[in-house]
């Protein structure tokens, strides 16, 4: 039985002694089995793998790209610049188109006062086409038109005598010749009167005629008469009656500007000649009974030139001197300091010195 268990072990190796056993070890099957290297055989290295290098974006391509980039913004700024001046330009012109059309529309207030019937019709035709909304432009042009039909009524002969015009509608046909005559001053006496009697009395027509009176008023006191304050005056009292016209307007700011330079007349030459500088652009001839425009420019002008002569800014002085002979005459001292200024402002530049080359000396050879 002995025997019989004992051959169902396997042989294990023993000592040399032949006393002692090597225990018996378990191989783990779980685990993979690695090759065995042995002496003569190289190792096996697995080389890593590499990935293929990605696509390098092309050069041109970026810079293509970037060109592109750039011309749009350059498209998208000049589209905005050019939408913005198209938007002021449109303003400009509503604005300047609004101020003719008031102005017609003053101008055919006045023209149905007299009875231009077919001048007023033109001109209210024309407001109503480039506005149709401009206000009172198309009950006005109703009226002329009924007016313009209606049938001028001739007196039968009769026993009774000529009526006599009195109250309001005597004044009224009384303002009438008067403007006609360019008689400003008794045409305004005369509507004053109708307003006093009957301030509801054709009261479009009136104030049509207050306008006329007033504006033509002021403009004859500052342009024959050389009473600035005055007309000034009577030319803002007409603006209560509808807007100036451009002509009006500028002769107003001329004889503002006219008024303010001359405050300053000997207390400031600098000042003074700015003003009489803008007058005498728009109207020389203008006058408070004393000097015109373009005179006082001249004298204030090389006033303020001799000022700066005196203070050795010479190319300052200069300037002045010639906007000021470019209106009108310098006496003799101011064009003496112009010269002088001119000289000391553009000096000439010295000559070049050229270097004189000395010729070579010769000595003289002496024969025996």
């Amino acid at each position: 039985m002995s025997e019989e268990l004992e051959s169902t072990q396997p042989n294990l190796p023993s000592d040399p002694d032949g006393t002692k056993k090597i225990k018996p070890y378990k191989v783990d099957d779980t685990q993979p089995r690695q090759p065995i290297e042995t002496e003569n055989q190289t190792p096996t290295v697995e080389e890593p793998k590499t990935t293929p290098p990605a696509p390098k974006r092309s050069r041109w391509k970026s810079i293509l790209t970037g060109l592109l980039g750039f011309i749009l913004l350059l498209g998208l700024g000049g589209f905005g610049g050019y939408s913005s001046g198209v938007n002021a330009r449109v303003q400009a012109e509503d604005a300047i188109l609004i101020q003719q059309l008031s102005e017609q529309f003053s101008f055919a207030l006045v023209d149905i006062q007299f009875g231009r019937y077919e001048n007023a019709r033109q001109r209210l035709e024309y407001i109503i086409q480039k506005d149709p909304n401009f206000p009172g432009a198309q009950e006005k042009l109703t009226e002329v038109l009924v007016l313009s039909n209606v049938p001028t009524p001739t007196a039968a002969p009769t026993a009774t005598a000529t009526p006599d015009f009195s109250g309001a509608e005597n004044a009224y046909l009384r303002a009438q010749e008067l403007i006609r005559a360019q008689d400003w001053t008794n045409a305004l006496t005369a509507l004053d009167t109708i307003r006093k009697m009957d301030p509801n009395y054709k009261a479009a027509q009136v104030d049509g005629m207050y306008y006329f009176a007033l504006r033509n008023k002021g403009y004859d006191l500052i342009t024959k008469e050389g009473n600035l304050e005055g007309g000034i005056y009577f030319l803002t009292l007409a603006e209560r009656f509808g807007p100036l016209d451009n002509t009006a307007r500028g002769l107003r700011d001329g004889a503002r500007a006219y008024m303010v330079g001359a405050s300053f007349w000997e207390l400031d030459w600098e000042q003074a000649s700015n003003n009489f500088e803008q007058v005498s652009a728009g109207w020389p001839t203008m006058w408070d009974g004393t000097m015109t425009a373009a005179q006082r420019y001249v004298y204030a002008a090389s006033r303020f030139a001799e000022e700066l002569f005196n203070e050795q800014e010479f190319c300052g002085a200069y300037d002045q001197y010639i906007k000021a002979a470019s209106v009108g005459l310098l006496d003799e001292a101011s064009l003496g300091r112009q010269n002088q200024a001119y000289a000391n402002c553009f000096p000439a530049e010295p000559a070049p010195v050229e270097s004189a080359t000395e010729a070579p000396v010769e000595t003289p050879t002496t024969t025996p």
